[in-house]
């Protein structure tokens, strides 16, 4: 008998993710590896599931986010923005950009918040997902996570507040199935942040540098 694969789709609030990325630099490290960060998600989800590892396997991923127009900003930002979607890329990531636009004196991004609630829960209804991950902190999306467990998913929050000032909101938090609170885990275990960070790390490898429980 074939064995079982549990589904995994993996949902990237970008504003959010640069926002960890930035602080993360801000306090002298290195952003994300998006890879290891992947490998990290399927590891945690089997060991809390007690599932084998090898079977939890993220089968689609999205990343959503408002971003200048390329006239509106500098070569280096240009050049950061395509490096960076060549790391998306590489993971097979699903990218989706909305325009910010300038409303009088004011940049405003429009309309992706609402874009990521709509295709996630799209998403969650027509792919056979066993789990849907969240990257996000935005409150707004409380009812996000409420209707995805309707649809009888696990929904899996991932937050890395790196800040001192907490940035989760607490009923987004409560509503989802299992909080993988990476600032928690990587004050309890340093070395995890090097895991996430570091050089690009095989998911056969992945195991021997996690904690036992990284939950």
């Amino acid at each position: 008998m074939a064995p079982t694969i549990h589904s995994i789709g993996l949902f990237i609030d970008g504003g959010y993710y640069q926002k960890i990325n930035a602080g993360l630099r801000n306090s002298g490290g290195r952003p994300i590896t998006l890879h290891n960060l992947v490998g990290f998600v399927q590891l945690a989800i089997a060991r809390h599931y007690e599932l084998p590892a090898v079977n939890c396997i993220v089968t689609e991923s999205h990343f959503f986010q408002g971003r200048f127009p390329a006239d509106k900003t500098d070569m280096t930002r240009n050049f950061r923005d395509r490096t960076f979607e060549d790391e998306l890329i590489e993971e097979d990531v699903v990218f989706h950009y909305k325009h910010i636009h300038q409303i009088g004196s004011v940049y405003q991004e429009k309309g992706i918040d609402v874009w990521f609630a709509l295709e996630t829960y799209e998403l969650a209804q027509y792919r056979d997902f066993d789990f849907v991950v969240l990257v996000t902190g935005d409150a707004d999306h409380e009812m996000l996570a409420r209707k995805v467990k309707a649809l009888k998913k696990q929904v899996v929050l991932l937050t890395w507040n790196v800040a001192s000032v907490e940035s989760t909101s607490i009923a987004l938090r409560e509503e989802c199935t299992l909080h993988l609170d990476l600032a928690r885990l990587t004050a309890d275990n340093p070395s995890l942040v090097q895991v996430l960070t570091g050089k690009r790390v095989e998911y056969s490898e992945m195991a021997g540098l996690l904690p036992v429980n990284p939950v």
